[in-house]
């Protein structure tokens, strides 16, 4: 089954917005676990906008599913997931002055980097995953750089859900299918939603997580949060 990864940078971000502990973005991430969620995502960024290097720390030795960490992989972020070993390193291409993340890898271009970096987090005997695009030459040279996952850069296919759900999915699939014949797991993640989660699912069924953050919590304003984790893990049944 599919597991749901609930990033929590939005509470965060909430909590910062004011100081102080409010939300407190621990009890979040525990509530999560208790509703449902099969891990926690985070992505701590170096001017610590939302998610701070402490909530890591924090979040490690509390944390029951798995924990997931994405991020660039600049030297001060190496450092910490090798501190932390949470059960994933999601590596993903962010300039620091980025709102967010809008682009995958040139696994290709950047192969040489990517090997390096993936080797450190593999012999600390983290599970590693890129973040890419749907074409299945970065699919390739992710695994070529030692990659055990990667995760699919899905705004494009929300962005063109609404038009035409069959051409959006389209290159998904395929780039699905090359992680499969080459023997990596697979992930996915970004603007994916309850509109068009479970047509993504339905279509790559082998499909190993999806991370899911700000959809997420802006549905719990509405809906609560326990309610809405058990929405999107409902859409992660056939």
């Amino acid at each position: 089954m599919t597991k749901l990864s609930v990033n929590i940078n939005k509470i965060a971000t909430l909590r910062n917005a004011r100081g102080g502990n409010v939300p407190d973005v621990v009890k979040v991430a525990l509530d999560c676990e208790s509703f449902g969620a099969d891990g926690i995502t985070v992505h701590p960024r170096p001017d610590e906008r939302h998610i701070r290097r402490s909530d890591v720390y924090d979040l490690r030795p509390l944390l029951r599913t798995e924990f997931n960490i994405e991020g660039y992989p600049s030297p001060e972020f190496v450092d910490l997931v090798l501190k932390v070993k949470p059960h994933q390193v999601t590596l993903v291409p962010d300039d620091p002055s980025q709102i967010t993340s809008n682009s995958g890898w040139d696994t290709k271009a950047n192969q040489e980097f990517l090997t390096e970096v993936l080797d450190q987090f593999n012999s600390a005997g983290i599970r590693t995953s890129v973040f890419v695009a749907a074409d299945p030459e970065m699919v390739e040279y992710a695994a070529k750089a030692g990659a055990d996952r990667v995760e699919l850069y899905t705004e494009p296919y929300a962005t063109d859900y609404p038009k035409n759900p069959e051409a959006a999915i389209a290159p998904f699939i395929e780039a699905a299918k090359t992680a499969r014949k080459l023997g990596i797991g697979l992930n996915a993640g970004h603007d994916l939603s309850l509109v068009n989660l479970n047509y993504f699912y339905k279509n790559i069924p082998w499909v190993d997580e999806v991370s899911i953050g700000h959809a997420l919590i802006s549905d719990a304003l509405y809906l609560g949060l326990e309610r809405t984790i058990q929405e999107y893990k409902n859409c992660l049944r056939s």
